[in-house]
């Protein structure tokens, strides 16, 4: 049997430009940490001649082109691979709440098929480019690179798309002591909403596509915010970081009437209430969770509490997508 392991996501910055869309005539900038939440994907040679896929469903199929789960299926298709072959996945966290499933999916699939093609030398980089490939190419959802790269390095990397899609990944520089204290002072707490990234999205990507000026002045503005954000972090500017998160957030609700919702509003507005620097939901909208910065935690925690909000406890993850049994 074949484990492969791909961590979950908080976006920090730079979201929304990492979409082909967008960075193909301007290029693309976003930072991100993997967190300590994962994508579990095992995958085990069987003795019956058929494809066994186990997910939130469970398929049986003689071909692979009778395989529902389309990521599945393309991977599947792509490497050659079965039919003799069993495949199940199990996550922390559900899919539809922000946290980049989809990539972590993609990434830790194909690094357990690979695996059990016995290739285990992919690297972060062509990992995350050949579950891009499926997402973006091949399947045509308007989904961009942040998830597929931030899961397979793992870290706070930042991430560089020049306009042909070329992706240059750096760990961010920030010190120990810094990221201990971002660790420390981020919360992260569940709206009770789940929605499809993809739904969201689309909005975007189509009003991209038409060159609309302001969702473009609007992602350029989100750019630029990125690199501010990537300063403020990497020159141990905490207080800084909250409040453009802050900013970022003001400006993410202009691109979508979909992002946020009454609901949403008012969780914002009692955490800013109760000892939130700033904050934004993470991932594309509509659902998932608010990540907050606050300098008084357990103030906004016992807010949050006392309206029945569920706090999701996390660390960061520094090893990226990798194979836990082989």
């Amino acid at each position: 049997m074949i484990i492969a392991r791909s961590p979950m996501r908080i976006s920090l910055g730079g979201g929304g430009t990492d979409l082909p869309s967008y960075y193909s005539r301007f290029s693309g900038f976003f930072l991100s940490a993997a967190i300590d939440k994962y994508m579990y994907v095992m995958v085990h040679q069987s003795w019956n001649d058929e494809y066994v896929i186990k997910y939130s469903q469970l398929e049986r199929a003689k071909k692979v082109t009778e395989i529902r789960h389309p990521i599945v299926r393309t991977a599947l298709e792509q490497l050659e691979i079965g039919p003799n072959i069993e495949i199940c996945s199990m996550a922390d966290i559900p899919a539809g709440t922000g946290l980049g499933s989809s990539g972590s999916f993609t990434t830790a699939l194909l690094k357990a098929l690979y695996a059990h093609k016995r290739n285990y030398w992919l690297s972060p980089h062509d990992l995350a480019e050949k579950a891009c490939k499926i997402e973006i190419e091949h399947l045509k959802e308007p989904v961009g690179k942040q998830d597929p790269f931030i899961a397979a390095y793992g870290g706070v990397t930042c991430f560089d798309v020049t306009t042909n899609g070329t992706v240059e990944a750096k760990p961010a520089k920030i010190s120990k002591e810094t990221l201990y204290s971002l660790e420390d002072n981020l919360a992260i707490f569940f709206t009770g909403y789940s929605r499809s990234a993809s739904e969201v999205l689309k909005d975007q990507d189509d009003r991209t596509n038409k060159s609309e000026s302001d969702i473009l002045d609007n992602l350029h503005f989100t750019k630029e915010l990125g690199f501010r954000i990537k300063n403020a972090l990497e020159g141990g500017d905490l207080r800084g970081f909250g409040e453009l998160m802050h900013e970022h957030w003001q400006h993410k609700q202009k691109r979508s009437k979909g992002i946020s919702n009454d609901r949403i509003n008012e969780l914002y507005k009692l955490a800013m209430d109760n000892g939130a620097v700033g904050g934004k939901l993470i991932g594309a909208g509509g659902g998932g969770f608010l990540m907050f910065y606050s300098e008084d935690k357990l103030r906004l925690r016992q807010a949050m509490h006392n309206v029945n909000v569920e706090e999701l406890r996390f660390k960061l993850d520094f090893s990226g997508t990798k194979l836990m049994v082989s």
